[in-house]
């Protein structure tokens, strides 16, 4: 692409699902490999890269806490668990490229990956590397997506990035609505106002309370991060 980046540093949110590819479950390698090629080219561009990655390819917490009785923080740790296996896939295949990452876990896990602390996510994103965040928040009853919007704060992102299965934000779901209505641009207090489902309630609050942009992508298109950072593709921006 010959555009040039909206912003300097954003955070980019990887569900655990889209991870899967075409598969029903785990990791789907040529899936994991394009996107840590977007990443990378990204990264080329001289932006600076967070990113959440979720685990509900693998592991899912308030489903089992809600089916096999277990209780619901436990099982949350258990997701956290997933996001962890996914952030270190990721981070081996943005390495294979020849691109500096670190994955930073809010669990401490020693032995595994660092833990994550706000400093040392500034440090190495300061040294132009890419920061995957693992295990969410660190906290029970609290979603991957609220764990974006806390670290593209914390770390100063200048934009949230969610990449989701649709091409950004529509009045309907539009895999069960063929009339629902694509927005190009919202404010937050539009979203709010005509109930969209753009992220969890509290992720959104963080957001809006801190002038955070979020774009809605798809993370199906090749090169889909490159095009939403210089402002191209097909994406909604939410934006005060």
């Amino acid at each position: 692409m010959d555009a040039k980046p909206l912003y300097r540093r954003v955070l980019v949110k990887v569900s655990g699902e889209a991870l899967m590819g075409p598969e029903a479950f785990g990791l789907h390698q040529p899936t994991v490999e394009r996107i840590a090629d977007d990443l990378a080219a990204t990264h080329a561009l001289g932006v600076e890269l967070g990113v959440v990655v979720g685990g509900g390819n693998i592991f899912r917490g308030m489903q089992v806490s809600s089916s096999k009785g277990v209780d619901r923080a436990t099982g949350d740790y258990m997701g956290m668990l997933a996001t962890v296996m996914n952030a270190l896939a990721l981070n081996a295949a943005v390495m294979r490229r020849g691109v500096q990452s670190r994955a930073l876990s809010a669990l401490d896990m020693p032995a595994v990956c660092e833990t994550y602390t706000r400093p040392r996510a500034l440090a190495h994103l300061d040294r132009g590397r890419i920061v995957i965040f693992a295990a969410g928040t660190g906290n029970p009853f609290f979603t991957t997506d609220t764990a974006a919007a806390l670290r593209a704060i914390e770390t100063g992102c200048e934009a949230l990035l969610k990449a989701t299965n649709v091409d950004g934000i529509y009045s309907a779901d539009p895999k069960k609505d063929p009339s629902a209505t694509r927005f190009e641009r919202l404010t937050h207090d539009e979203v709010l106002h005509k109930d969209l489902k753009v992220m969890d309630t509290a992720a959104f609050a963080l957001a809006r309370e801190n002038a955070l942009p979020v774009i809605v992508f798809s993370i199906h298109e090749p090169g889909s991060i490159q095009a939403a950072v210089c402002g191209g593709g097909r994406a909604t921006t939410v934006a005060s």
